[in-house]
């Protein structure tokens, strides 16, 4: 398991990125969310106005969010209709597909959707958390990062 602390792993090995290609390097400077997602998923689906959410609220303090489409299933794979549903949504931010789990992999995502990783402006873990309401437990270890380093 990813421990606390630990650095981001690499995002490469992506079969195909959308919106632009994330790297941890270039998400340094503040906190990011790395979001691992499947479209057959519904709790994923149901969890992405409240991401869109913590985007619009926590962006304009340096949030960055990367969502990485993890297949559950053999028709999670077929990049068209991902990119389909990242139009739908309004997923702006860079969306890696990673039909052959590397990233995941790498993160250690336990085979769990949806399932989230928050690292602080040094590119360190310091929240990981699964399932419908990770994202509410989320949002508080979101706003300490964000307030110590506003400290």
């Amino acid at each position: 398991m990813l421990r606390s602390g630990a650095p981001m792993p690499s995002l490469e090995g992506a079969t195909r990125w959308l919106n632009g290609e994330a790297t941890p390097e270039s998400l340094r400077g503040g906190p990011a969310l790395v979001q691992f997602w499947a479209m057959s998923c519904g709790i994923c689906k149901d969890q992405l106005p409240a991401l869109q959410r913590l985007k619009e609220q926590y962006g304009p303090r340096g949030l960055q969010v990367v969502s990485v489409h993890m297949p559950r299933q053999e028709s999670d794979t077929r990049v068209e209709a991902v990119e389909e549903i990242v139009r739908a949504n309004g997923m702006d931010e860079p969306v890696a597909i990673d039909n052959a789990h590397a990233i995941g992999g790498r993160f250690e995502t336990e085979g769990l959707w949806p399932m989230y990783f928050l690292f602080d402006a040094e590119g360190r873990l310091r929240s990981r958390t699964a399932g419908a309401a990770g994202l509410s437990v989320l949002e508080s270890a979101l706003r300490r990062v964000i307030d110590g380093a506003a400290a």
